[in-house]
């Protein structure tokens, strides 16, 4: 049952023409970081550190569950499935060593939220990056 799930979430994807997007990972142009690496992202949305490399606290922003761009980023940053990545922060809640990221519902709100705050970091469609943002990391297939 768990493969025909990620079978359709795959070919979900495909249809969508989501699969072949470029994700970027956003930050506020004023937060003084120009660039972070894979595994810096890596510790600040799976919760193992909240300071990006300025020494600034770091805000990630994730989308909701239903958004197919969540499905992608975490597949590309770690290898996981939502699932897999709901039951590790469920995990980290109950033993009160963490917290998710914030959710928003779409891209829109990432980007309000990241162009407001200059600790806040967020991915989105690369397509979908404007003058408020600017990009920090680029994740692709």
């Amino acid at each position: 049952m768990r493969h025909l799930i990620k079978f359709l979430c795959l070919a979900l994807l495909l249809i969508s023409g989501t699969a072949s997007a470029e994700l970027a990972v956003i930050g506020n142009p004023n937060s003084g970081i120009e660039k972070l690496s894979k595994d810096e992202v890596i510790n600040i949305y799976m919760g193992r550190t909240r300071k990006l490399a300025n020494g600034l606290t770091g805000i990630p922003i994730d989308l909701s569950n239903t958004n197919q761009e969540k499905m992608q980023f975490y597949s590309l940053l770690v290898g996981k499935e939502l699932a897999e990545i709901n039951s590790y922060w469920a995990r980290l809640r109950f033993s009160g060593l963490g917290h998710p990221p914030i959710q928003v519902n779409n891209a829109e709100e990432a980007i309000s939220l990241v162009s407001e705050n200059k600790g806040a970091i967020a991915y989105i469609d690369s397509r979908k990056i404007d003058k408020r943002v600017k990009l920090i990391l680029l994740l692709s297939n």
